[in-house]
């Protein structure tokens, strides 16, 4: 598969000590898109993280999932134990999060990160130039159907559409 786009929104700049430099999407052979990668500023520099979400686990009264930090339920407050998903990262630091979306073998990893950076260092240099806008933020209007736009649209001013009834 060929990366044939890369978004790209950075992140305001009023936080120097703030890791996370801008969000981004790629798009794969102009057929599948993947949200929410991260651009993060580490300590052995910049880093591609993939789309992840939050490791939840069951209350033992309820069953109601929580995340793996809360103390206690959300749903019937009972106190939670305090060692809950033992999984641990590489680093001996207990996983908090699951990826969405990953390379499956480091030289896939090694081209997404490459083409991502790259595409990254050129955006904060146009948002130098006078007139800059972000390319990010109308990503959801690029891939919404004709047909679903007029609808919302119409929905929008009121008017019921044959699915309303």
């Amino acid at each position: 598969m060929k990366i044939t786009e890369v978004r790209i929104k950075l992140m305001e700049s009023g936080n120097d000590n703030e890791k996370l430099q801008a969000f981004c999407s790629i798009t794969f052979d102009n057929a599948f898109v993947i949200r929410d990668l991260k651009i993060i500023e580490g300590t052995r520099g910049w880093f591609v993280a993939m789309p992840s979400r939050k490791l939840m686990d069951r209350c033992t009264k309820c069953s109601c999932k929580n995340q793996l930090r809360a103390r206690f339920c959300n749903q019937c407050g009972c106190k939670l134990a305090e060692f809950r998903g033992m999984g641990r990262d590489t680093n001996g630091k207990q996983k908090m999060h699951a990826d969405i979306a990953h390379p499956i073998n480091p030289e896939c990893r090694e081209n997404i990160q490459q083409a991502v950076l790259s595409s990254f260092h050129a955006e904060i240099e146009k948002s130098k130039l006078p007139g800059y806008i972000c390319s990010y933020d109308d990503i959801d209007h690029d891939f919404e159907p004709a047909s679903y736009a007029e609808e919302k649209s119409n929905v929008n001013r009121g008017y019921q559409t044959d699915e309303q009834g």
